[in-house]
């Protein structure tokens, strides 16, 4: 537990023993599940935290309480983790009322049929709820990144309790509130185009709700509260979903059987860089395809650079393509490098891929190498390189 303002105490937890997050995402340095206590005349909980942290929090919770009893308990997201100790929470205190909005109870019930019976408050877009010299006002933000997603703003303290929004990987600590905005950004960065990238048009929705808000305070259901410079925090959210590039530069993208592509990527990249652009390659078949999803928003342009592979491309760069057209990815040129011993096929398939997502140009010419980069395969390089540089 810890105050975090005159009358919000947090009281969330941090998992340090889980290394992939929702089945899909590397955590080296774990993630936290907040959660916060708005004590006065009445007291308000700000959503739960998953199970696996719910020893640690009921602790934190009954420790900020001290004997009294919470009149309400808001949930802004029914997803496991951050709903996961709503069950004990009706246990400890039966009289509670849960606050939530018309898609929320239903999918409540689908995960913890113990709410049936609970005492339930529904409200809209709009609605207030005083807690006593606190009133809470409900944004409604569907699809940010469930339906049922709302946020909430205390107009007393200007706190935004953000739901998902604003989230990053990583436990707490003392570092995660000193980083700068663009410290705080890998993370979140990661966070939000790899969970929250595909609705870019709901987010838009909700930052022109909160444009009309005074805000000092955005309390976001992973990762650090942030309470200074929040114009370049909102700022970030601005760009990304509206799938603004960050960069000027070039994402190297690469899936190498044997490291004969991975030659030909490399040396892509040296010619890159002779012509002064930003380059950054990364290896699909070691490294964590979320960084790489990431990494591939950040940059305005990116050349692929797969092995053939049963008839189309090498595995890492179909799951990579499939989760870049999941998430959203769009308004990019993108250069196609293919290598084939026999019968090069990766560059027709992932052309087919590209042309699913939207406004994804593909630059001329598509390289192919046969088995290992030649001399004469400079020419085509030397060609790809001028028309990524042009794009």
């Amino acid at each position: 537990m810890e105050q975090i303002s005159k009358s919000i105490v947090y009281v969330g937890v941090n998992d340090v023993a889980i290394d992939i997050f929702e089945g899909q995402y590397q955590v080296p340095n774990g993630i936290s599940y907040n959660s916060y206590v708005i004590l006065d005349e009445k007291i308000a909980i700000m959503d739960t935290v998953d199970a696996r942290g719910q020893e640690a929090f009921e602790e934190g919770l009954l420790e900020t309480l001290s004997g009294r009893k919470p009149d309400f308990l808001v949930v802004q997201h029914v997803e496991p983790d951050h709903a996961g100790c709503i069950g004990r929470m009706l246990e400890l205190f039966p009289e509670i009322t849960l606050v939530g909005n018309a898609k929320t109870f239903p999918m409540l019930s689908q995960f913890f049929g113990k709410v049936q019976d609970a005492k339930k408050l529904v409200v809209k877009e709009g609605d207030t709820l005083s807690l006593g010299s606190h009133t809470l006002h409900f944004v409604m933000a569907p699809m940010v990144h469930w339906p049922e997603v709302m946020m909430t703003y205390e107009d007393a303290e200007q706190v935004l309790f953000a739901a998902d929004g604003f989230g990053t990987f990583g436990a707490l600590t003392a570092k995660s509130f000193q980083m700068t905005p663009k410290e705080w950004a890998k993370e979140a960065r990661r966070y939000y185009l790899n969970i929250v990238g595909k609705y870019g048009t709901p987010v838009q929705t909700v930052l022109k709700k909160a444009s009309a808000l005074q805000i000092s305070m955005l309390c976001p259901l992973h990762g650090p509260w942030l309470t200074k410079n929040l114009s370049e925090y909102l700022s970030y959210y601005q760009k990304w979903s509206t799938y603004t590039p960050e960069a000027h530069g070039v994402l190297v993208a690469c899936a190498s059987i044997h490291g004969n592509t991975l030659a030909a990527a490399k040396r892509l990249c040296e010619l890159l860089k002779k012509e002064g652009e930003e380059v950054e390659l990364l290896d699909l078949t070691r490294g964590d395809l979320s960084l790489a999803v990431s990494k591939a928003f950040f940059y305005d342009r990116m050349i692929l650079a797969c092995a053939s592979y049963d008839g189309g491309m090498f595995l890492p760069m179909q799951d990579f393509l499939n989760r870049l057209q999941s998430k959203g990815y769009q308004n990019r040129t993108v250069g196609l490098l293919e290598n084939g011993s026999w019968a090069p096929c990766a560059g027709r398939a992932m052309r087919a891929a590209l042309e699913q997502m939207k406004q994804v140009r593909c630059a001329e010419p598509l390289v192919t190498i046969r088995s290992t980069m030649q001399e004469a395969d400079e020419a085509a390089l030397s060609a790809l390189c001028a028309a990524i540089c042009q794009a």
